[in-house]
């Protein structure tokens, strides 16, 4: 008995030191380096095509008795720090490179170091500007994280300006953005993950959120989105990320997310419980999910006494309103004049029209788009000039030659005002798209075509839904009081005090 128990015994431990024989092989066949240098170095020139790059640079050194390669980018890579790691690798000896971790250990000064054995991973890191490192005997390189970035200093955003509060803005490099966040909340469940997205581009996209606040199921669809997208680049940065990440219907014209490059409205957008995803080389963020109300938040609406703020965003809702409904009520009245009381008469068109309203309104609707992109495109020195020729031919000769009554000329510089005073510019031109609408079906079919327009507008936003599947006018459909009253009103901050007695 005692026999057959030792020889069930061996047989066990031949079969264990079988499957880790085959093990340790696998592995070692799925490593793509070898201990040969030469054969590493020449495996990345070929791969990085370095006789074509000529920003691509190599070195090639001696550390303990060991030959050494350096890859580095110029631009990317720290020349002071570099040169500095070079000369503390000439005094080590030969026994402090006898194996990969012992030479981590007491041959590399350096903190934010890493090894691979994984060549598309090495690529990857290296064309992000991470410098690569290889040593004769090993089978594996080392990536020394020493890059730096060219990158503009951290300002206002040009858009998102407000009158009080942080004056800081998100740049075009991840890492600084994400230095910004991390300033802001300092919390142990923050977490942000990093995805490389794009087989050419391979930009770097990463995922913010509070793990204990985060909607579990969003984060999980989108990461899976994040981690399973095929794309051949993200050219447009964060707006090509959103319309491979969010496909919806083109003819739905309210944004599904919010842009913001404050970060404050990111941080703050993070502690509510909602999404950020940053990418690399925008200066942008996305904020997910998004309702119409958060659209319609601006961040000085909390950098002033609640009162101020409050009257901040009813100001901003009823222009909201305004801008949708004046012209295409307008048109509607002075297409049926008899509805017009006796207290409002002035409001009808005093001089003789020689061009249709609709005609005038949409041309008007044209002109301010093609007046935006001017000034867009227009350099500083000659945007003063530029809007001196714009005041002059848009107001006192358009009026003299007939082409447009002042009425026509005021309704539409109220909705303009308006439109600029939203802080997306995806909610001004949706709510644009809708009053262009109602305009030319309240034109052809008079009050019928006006309550169409304004059922289409109001279907487009009550049956709307966010990214996460909820209403689209949370929290007014599904009513929740508490939260319809904080999308509203401007109340205080939730806080506590514990003093002592």
């Amino acid at each position: 008995m005692l026999g057959k128990l030792c020889y069930f015994g061996q047989n066990i431990i031949t079969e264990w030191r079988h499957y880790i024989s085959v093990k340790e092989r696998i592995a070692y066949s799925m490593n793509d380096f070898k201990t040969d240098i030469q054969y590493n170095i020449q495996l990345l020139k070929n791969q990085l095509r370095v006789d074509s790059n000529f920003d691509i640079l190599y070195r090639n050194v001696i550390i303990g008795e060991h030959e050494a390669g350096f890859f580095f980018i110029d631009g990317f890579v720290q020349e002071d720090m570099i040169e500095k790691l070079i000369q503390f690798f000439y005094s080590l000896k030969k026994d402090d490179v006898q194996n990969l971790d012992t030479f981590l250990k007491v041959g590399m000064p350096y903190t934010e170091v890493e090894k691979s054995n994984d060549l598309e991973q090495v690529i990857t890191a290296f064309l992000s500007g991470v410098s690569v490192m290889f040593i004769d005997g090993f089978d594996e390189c080392i990536l020394l994280d020493c890059r730096t970035y060219p990158m503009r200093s951290v300002t206002e955003p040009w858009k998102d300006r407000v009158l009080r509060g942080s004056r800081d803005g998100f740049v075009e490099t991840l890492v600084s953005n994400a230095a910004l966040l991390r300033r802001r909340i300092r919390d142990t469940k923050f977490s942000m993950k990093m995805y490389n997205v794009g087989r050419r581009s391979r930009s770097d996209v990463a995922i913010c959120y509070i793990d204990d606040l985060v909607d579990k199921k969003l984060l999980n669809r989108i990461t899976n989105i994040v981690t399973n997208l095929e794309v051949e680049s993200l050219t447009m940065n964060l707006e090509s990320l959103a319309e491979c990440m969010f496909q919806h219907k083109w003819i739905d014209p309210f944004p599904k997310f919010k842009y913001s490059e404050r970060p404050d409205t990111a941080a703050a957008a993070i502690l509510d419980g909602n999404i950020v995803i940053m990418i690399d080389n925008s200066p942008a963020v996305m904020i997910v999910p998004t309702s119409i109300f958060d659209l319609v938040e601006e961040p000085d609406d909390y950098n002033f006494a609640p009162v101020i703020g409050t009257y901040l965003r009813l100001s901003r809702f009823i222009f909201t309103f305004v801008t949708m409904l004046l012209t295409p009520v307008w048109l509607l009245l002075i297409q049926n004049p008899h509805w017009i009381p006796q207290w409002l008469n002035f409001i009808t068109v005093s001089d003789d029209i020689t061009v249709p309203i609709i005609w005038q309104l949409l041309i008007l609707e044209l002109a301010v788009d093609g007046l935006k992109m001017a000034a867009v495109n227009t350099p500083t020195l000659l945007s003063t000039p530029l809007s001196i020729v714009a005041g002059i031919v848009v107001g006192e000769y358009a009026v003299s030659s007939g082409w447009f009554n002042t009425e026509t000329l005021l309704y539409m510089a109220v909705v303009t005002v308006g439109t600029y005073s939203q802080a997306s510019f995806e909610m001004g031109y949706a709510m644009k798209f809708i009053r262009v609408l109602t305009l030319c079906l309240t034109a052809i079919f008079n009050v019928y075509g006006f309550v169409i327009g304004i059922g289409i507008g109001l279907f487009s936003i009550i049956f709307n839904k966010t990214i996460s599947g909820k209403s689209y006018i949370y929290p007014l459909v599904p009513f929740d009081a508490n939260k319809l009253k904080r999308s509203i009103f401007r109340v205080r901050l939730p806080h506590s005090s514990n003093k002592q007695q």
